[in-house]
């Protein structure tokens, strides 16, 4: 049997992802304290503890959301309930999950990476008068059609069609 293996990007974090697996598992627990260790703050604390608005900022988000699925992942592996894949894949930030997973770099090397991506990207969004929300649930050309009514001469443009019933608008805030 052939395994495929796909990670989320960012949005998919939660306050308390991952913590059963850190609490239950060694090596969940140790890749956390390393991640800690390699940002240079309690990355775990965040995870696990919140508050949920700092968990949501992409400086944080993409590091969290890359060391929870880097220890999920672990503890499958560990647990022997996956072998390494046949093919992995990620939305956006899990492209780098999905790297580790085909073992092109190391954790540590990984969420280095993960890092500036997310503080680079925190960098240009807090530069920005814009901003981004998901719709889920309509299909595209109504999307567009509420961009539209809505944008009032500003920018307001569907940007990121992540599968059928599920777009990122982008814009002016107004």
């Amino acid at each position: 049997m052939k395994t495929a293996l796909i990670f989320p990007g960012q949005g998919a974090q939660t306050v308390g992802m991952a913590k059963d697996f850190a609490e239950a598992f060694a090596v969940a627990k140790s890749l956390f304290n390393s991640a800690c260790d390699i940002v240079g703050y309690d990355l775990a604390k965040l995870c696990f503890e919140g508050p949920q608005e700092k968990l949501d900022t992409t400086g944080i988000s993409q590091p969290a959301i890359f060391t929870a699925s880097v220890a999920m992942l672990e503890v499958l592996k560990t647990e022997g309930l996956i072998t390494e894949p046949y093919a992995a894949a990620g939305l956006s930030l899990g492209e780098y999950t999905a790297l580790y997973a085909a073992g092109v770099f190391s954790f540590e090397e990984g969420l280095k990476l993960v890092d500036k991506r997310g503080r680079a990207m925190q960098a240009a969004a807090d530069k920005s008068k814009g901003a981004m929300v998901s719709i889920i649930g309509l299909d595209e050309s109504r999307i567009s059609e509420l961009c539209q009514k809505a944008s009032q001469g500003q920018m307001l443009v569907p940007a990121n069609f992540n599968c059928p019933g599920q777009v990122v608008i982008s814009g002016a805030v107004e």
